[in-house]
């Protein structure tokens, strides 16, 4: 696949689920801004990702244009269990650029489990993407959207919700259609 059909499946991912579904409902805004940033990353191992999210970061923090990041690593952590160690290391990283409190990293995977769930279980399809991204937020605008908003603490319960009305097969299709090269 190439980065423009890595991209054009994110953006459809974004669009159809994330923004369509309402799963996040402060991603339309920055969306319809031009404020998302879609990089993909050739990375083939962990060194040559974190080389790749340090420069993505510093894009952010440089560049007021850009409000969020959707760092996609297709060739890369493809595990979900190496995907989920790697987000520590992730996290090291902001710790280590002076970053928390400024930036936050939310994760998505093809094959994303909560913990204490099983790996069918509908509600991983909150967080599952056609390929494994980083999400590189910025704290400031997340705090904005958040105060701007009646209810966040309900809005993982109704995402829950959503994907249990939907019903596995469903929710798998989407996401298939999403991941479709065109």
């Amino acid at each position: 696949m190439t980065h423009s059909q890595t991209i054009a499946s994110a953006r459809r991912w974004v669009e159809t689920v994330v923004v369509g579904l309402k799963l996040c409902p402060f991603a339309n805004r920055a969306l319809e801004d031009g404020q998302v940033r879609f990089a993909v990353t050739d990375a083939e191992n962990e060194a040559e990702l974190l080389v790749a999210l340090r420069s993505e970061l510093n894009l952010l923090t440089s560049d007021a244009a850009v409000e969020t990041t959707l760092l996609i690593h297709p060739q890369t952590l493809l595990d979900f269990y190496d995907f989920n160690d790697f987000l520590q290391i992730a996290d090291d990283l902001l710790t280590d650029l002076a970053l928390q409190g400024i930036v936050q990293i939310a994760s998505f995977h093809p094959d994303y489990q909560f913990g204490g769930t099983a790996p069918d279980d509908v509600q991983n399809y909150t967080n599952r993407s056609p390929n494994p991204m980083l999400h590189l937020i910025r704290e400031d605008s997340l705090a904005r959207a958040i105060g701007a908003y009646p209810d966040v603490a309900q809005i993982p319960t109704r995402n829950v919700a959503l994907m249990q009305s939907m019903g596995s097969t469903k929710a798998r299709a989407l996401l298939a259609r999403c991941a479709e090269t065109k």
